[in-house]
């Protein structure tokens, strides 16, 4: 029996960072990648990649798409009912598949005071506990929120307007914590699932090091301020170009509900976001337990170079 993980099939191959999951892992040579996609999707893949079709409120076809693979990677759009991770979960369980990745990527699932008191928090333990439950194993890719989407994604995200040129600082602007580029995402996965599963006579780094825990990595570990100051290196502005103002992060979070409540989703990404921002250090999980980048022999990302790309693509 081979000690690799051959056979991947990924949940939402052409999403955001599913996209880059199929990229990167297509780029070792080492895998079998299997998109598994619902019978009416029209979406395209590479050469390379095998399609396979389900219905998706049938567990049998799910079943029967997923036989064959040793992974599940699942990447779920947020407005997913949640029932429905569920459904794949327990499908790759049937299907014989016995390591899977959740859908929790943005999140640290060890900091129970953030997930207790996160908009995101419930969906992330959840999540977890649908694999637990269904006898698989889980590793959790850990890497903070997605930096380029979140800095592109206006003031409700990172607090940062570029087009407006406008800022709303969380508090002081000066709570760091960890974030992940799309592309490091991908080759995060792709260096996990090149390594063997158990360990060899070399001692070196196993995939059953991660078992049923988080693999923390992070492109930066950065504050509002130090973003905003990027943005200003990008675009040749100072602060006094921009309107800035300051907010309580904690009535953010209040408001943040209240417009949910009032029937608009913006609310609910509004306290997500600005809840990881408290002065508390929950946003930062590198200063506590570290980041396995250098363990994965992932590239260091140069941060004003990346939001360079938000710059231009946001004034285009």
């Amino acid at each position: 029996m081979t000690n690799y993980i051959r056979n991947v099939a990924i949940f939402g191959a052409t999403g955001h960072v599913g996209s880059y999951f199929v990229k990167e892992l297509l780029k070792t040579g080492k895998h079998n990648i299997t998109a598994i996609t619902r019978n009416e999707s029209s979406a395209t893949f590479p050469e390379e990649v095998k399609v396979a079709r389900a219905d998706y409120a049938s567990e049998q076809s799910l079943v029967n798409a997923l036989r064959g693979n040793d992974l599940a990677v699942i990447t779920l759009a947020s407005t997913t009912k949640p029932e429905t991770h569920e459904f794949i979960v327990n499908a790759a369980a049937k299907a014989g598949i016995n390591w899977i990745v959740p859908n929790v990527y943005g999140s640290d699932p060890e900091n129970d005071r953030l997930n207790n008191d996160w908009a995101f928090g419930p969906t992330t333990i959840n999540n977890i506990q649908h694999v637990v439950k269904s006898g698989a194993n889980y590793i959790v890719l850990t890497g903070g929120y997605w930096y380029s989407w979140s800095l592109g994604g206006g003031e409700m995200c990172y607090g940062i307007d570029i087009k407006e040129k406008k800022a709303v600082f969380f508090d002081d602007g000066k709570a760091k914590l960890n974030t992940s580029t799309f592309s490091l995402f991908g080759k995060a996965l792709a260096a996990l699932l090149s390594l063997p599963i158990k360990k060899e006579a070399d001692g070196n780094p196993a995939i059953e090091d991660w078992k049923n825990k988080a693999v923390y990595f992070s492109s930066f570990l950065v504050s509002q301020r130090d973003m905003l100051d990027s943005v200003h290196r990008a675009m040749g502005t100072t602060d006094k170009d921009w309107t800035i103002e300051y907010q309580n992060s904690e009535e953010r979070v209040k408001q943040g509900w209240e417009t949910l409540r009032q029937g608009d989703r913006r609310g609910w990404v509004r306290a997500m976001y600005t809840r990881t921002f408290y002065p508390n250090g929950d946003g930062d999980y590198q200063s506590v337990k570290g980041v396995q980048n250098e363990l994965l022999g992932l590239p260091e990302e140069n941060l004003d170079a990346v939001t360079k790309e938000v710059v231009d693509q946001a004034l285009a």
